[in-house]
């Protein structure tokens, strides 16, 4: 399985949220089986580089995983960076799904600040 590109579009100190659906063919009728899989998702400035977030993953059954990157987390990132989501299989398999670059645009309100 080649990793799909994805590009996160961040806006730093918001919150963000993405569900992937994966599928063993093209035409989205064969569920890939995430039973006993462990999901992990990660940016960092390239790759070998320090973790600048993890991600939080769910794997939701029977073929779906949730990624949520939360504003305290978003707020950590500064430029562009690079992210990809891995499974780990029961089998100790390791397979990346989707990958891609990070895009941060900087805020401009900061949440609970004071005139």
């Amino acid at each position: 399985m080649t990793p799909q590109q994805m590009s996160l579009a961040i806006y730093r100190g918001d919150s963000y949220s993405w569900s992937f659906t994966l599928w063993n063919d093209v035409a989205g009728t064969e569920p890939f089986d995430l039973t006993g899989a462990v999901a992990a998702a990660e940016i960092r400035a390239k790759s070998g580089s320090p973790v600048l977030v993890a991600l939080d993953c769910t794997v939701v059954q029977p073929n779906t995983v949730e990624v949520e990157l939360t504003a305290a987390n978003s707020a950590l990132l500064n430029a562009k960076a690079a992210w990809d989501l891995q499974l780990t299989l029961p089998d100790g398999v390791v397979k990346t799904v989707v990958a891609g670059p990070v895009v941060v645009t900087a805020d401009i309100t900061q949440s609970g600040s004071t005139p």
